[in-house]
């Protein structure tokens, strides 16, 4: 036990659920974990990460294995003097410096007037070190904040079934229900429609092939989702 910071574990220790994984006030839960009185208790099978006094679980099943060039889906979680820290759904989050955006960030700016807090980015993996250390860019086309849609998670395993050969699965939903998606390797999908139905039936076929990724016959299984969809 690590008495200074009443943790109960190390960083990238696997855990199980139910298990305390630190006591006292000084930690906040995030993902996989919840508090309980003074108790930070995890509820998933994985392993820990520690940043700053955040704790959270990242799940051993189908977790997402970062690999350069990937286009991710994050969420900013913590802004620092150099750059953001996002949530890509690792073991480790990832880190976007100044250099990496578009915008040219004057020293001492007020970074939350880029990227604030909690908000969503499409981003791309430009560096994993052996330490797990994670570098995304924002200097790519197509790379963005996200305003609007919904954002659904699927297994990051099953992504390659949901874009399909030479993205015909995708392309297929896209045109049935004339969303914009962009499915992160990671397993975080951006849905945005004209029109809240439109989503539904778009997020709909999305978790019916991740769901039934091993059916043989599963384009016209889709297919026929979502003709049917669009007859409502």
């Amino acid at each position: 036990m690590n008495e200074e910071t009443n943790l109960l574990i190390k960083p990238r220790e696997v855990v199980v659920p139910g298990q305390v994984l630190a006591k006292g006030m000084d930690n906040l839960p995030s993902d996989g974990t919840y508090r309980e009185g003074e108790e930070i208790i995890s509820n998933k099978l994985g392993l820990v990460n520690v940043d700053g006094r955040v704790i959270k679980v990242i799940s051993l099943t189908g977790a997402y294995v970062p690999k350069e060039d990937d286009i991710v889906i994050g969420k900013v979680v913590e802004i620092g003097f150099s750059g953001w820290f996002v949530d890509v759904g690792s073991a480790n989050d990832a880190n976007l410096s100044l250099r990496d955006v578009e915008d040219y960030v004057e020293r001492g700016a007020d970074l939350t007037k880029y990227f604030d807090f909690d908000e969503i980015l499409i981003a791309k993996v430009v560096k994993v070190t052996r330490f797990k250390s994670i570098d995304i860019t924002m200097k790519a086309q197509g790379l963005r904040k996200i305003k609007g849609g919904k954002i659904i998670e699927i297994t990051p395993s099953k992504v390659p079934r949901v874009i399909g050969k030479q993205g015909s699965m995708i392309s297929m939903i896209k045109e049935h229900t004339n969303c914009e998606i962009t499915v992160g390797q990671n397993g975080r999908v951006w849905i945005q429609g004209s029109n809240v139905e439109d989503e539904i039936l778009a997020t709909k076929a999305i978790m019916k092939i991740e769901s039934s990724s091993h059916v043989n016959g599963l384009t016209e299984i889709i297919e026929t989702l979502l003709k049917e969809g669009t007859k409502k």
